[in-house]
C-alpha cells in the first residue's frame, strides 16, 4: 500500500547515470525530507574516476579516449593512486556489470600488454614482463560501453558475452 525508495541507492544510481551521459542533469527530491541533490558531471567519465579518488593521492591527471564504431562507442577513463586496489567498473548501456565481462577483460589484456610493451622498449624491463595484477595496482578505471545488441550472462545483467566487444576494447586501448 506505501512505496519506499531508498535514497542512498536512488542516489548511487543517478550520480552513475549523470557520469555516464556527460551534461546529463538529474535532481533526485526527497518530499519527505525536503532534501535536494542534484547530479551534473560535465566531464563525464574524467569526473568520474576523479570522484573516486577524491580521498586518494593520485599519480596522474586522468587518461581518456573514446572511439566509436558500428553503432558501439567505447569510453575508457584510468588513474593511478599510490594504493594498492584495483578499482575497474564496468558499464554497459549504463548498466552496471560488476561481474565484468568482455570489455573489462579486453581492457585488462591490453593494459597489461601496453605497460610491458612500452616497459620493454624503454629497457625498465627485460625477459619476464609485469603480471596483470602488478599493471593494475593502485588503479582506477572505467569502461563505459553503448552498444545496440547486449548480450549478457544470466537474467541479472552483471556480465557482458559479446565476443566481439573484447577485440574492439583491445584494440582501442593499445592504440591509445
Amino acid at each position: 500500500s506505501t512505496i519506499d525508495f531508498d535514497y542512498k541507492v536512488l542516489e548511487t544510481r543517478f550520480r552513475e547515470i549523470a557520469f555516464l551521459n556527460s551534461g546529463l542533469k538529474i535532481i533526485l527530491y526527497d518530499e519527505e525530507k525536503n532534501k535536494q541533490e542534484e547530479f551534473l558531471a560535465s566531464g563525464g567519465l574524467i569526473e568520474f574516476v576523479k570522484w573516486l579518488n577524491e580521498s586518494k593521492e593520485v599519480l596522474h591527471k586522468p587518461v581518456y579516449f573514446r572511439r566509436e564504431q558500428d553503432n558501439t562507442t567505447v569510453e575508457v577513463a584510468v588513474q593511478y593512486n599510490d594504493g594498492y586496489q584495483e578499482n575497474i567498473f564496468g558499464f554497459v548501456n549504463t548498466i552496471n556489470t560488476v561481474e565484468g565481462g568482455t570489455h573489462v577483460f579486453g581492457f585488462k589484456t591490453a593494459l597489461t600488454r601496453v605497460i610491458n610493451d612500452y616497459s620493454k622498449r624503454k629497457g625498465i624491463i627485460k625477459d619476464e614482463g609485469f603480471s596483470g595484477e602488478d599493471v593494475r595496482e593502485g588503479l582506477t578505471a572505467i569502461i563505459s560501453i553503448k552498444i545496440p545488441h547486449p548480450q549478457f550472462e544470466g537474467q541479472t545483467k552483471t556480465k557482458l558475452g559479446n565476443s566481439e566487444i573484447k577485440g574492439f576494447v583491445d584494440s582501442i586501448v593499445s592504440s591509445a
